[in-house]
């Protein structure tokens, strides 16, 4: 749950001022009590599949950065330091890395980067065509 509350925070928050949205324009006199049901189930319905949604998809991809990392290979991870540089670092067990429950902690940066941040890099693919 610590995981969800810590991934979802935001998207919490977003969703509950959209149902208070929607609790204000349903409550309205001249809304139907029929279109007052729809609005609010409508909404929740909607908020709750793309919340669970973007958490199932989160999780898997901090799984499968895991994985990578223990075996080895490089994960490149959003960094929000500094906008007009280098948006993203490179994180690998060769570099020194460590994982440390869902963060990647180097003695060589002060800050950590959370798994949910990351993606494993892929080798990009040059395909010449031959004319």
């Amino acid at each position: 749950m610590n995981t969800f509350l810590q991934l979802e925070a935001g998207n919490l928050t977003i969703g509950i001022f959209f149902l208070a949205i929607a609790i204000i324009v349903a409550t309205r006199p001249f809304v139907r009590p029929q279109v007052k049901r729809f609005i609010l189930f409508t909404t929740v319905t909607v908020f709750t599949i793309l919340i669970a949604g973007h958490y199932f998809v989160t999780t898997n991809r901090m799984a499968s950065v895991k994985e990578a990392f223990a075996a080895g290979k490089k994960i490149e991870c959003e960094s929000r330091l500094n906008r007009k540089a280098a948006q993203s670092i490179i994180v690998s067990k060769a570099l020194g890395w460590r994982l440390e429950g869902d963060l990647f902690t180097n003695p060589n940066y002060n800050r950590p980067f959370h798994a949910a941040r990351c993606i494993v890099k892929v080798k990009p693919k040059l395909d010449i065509v031959k004319q």
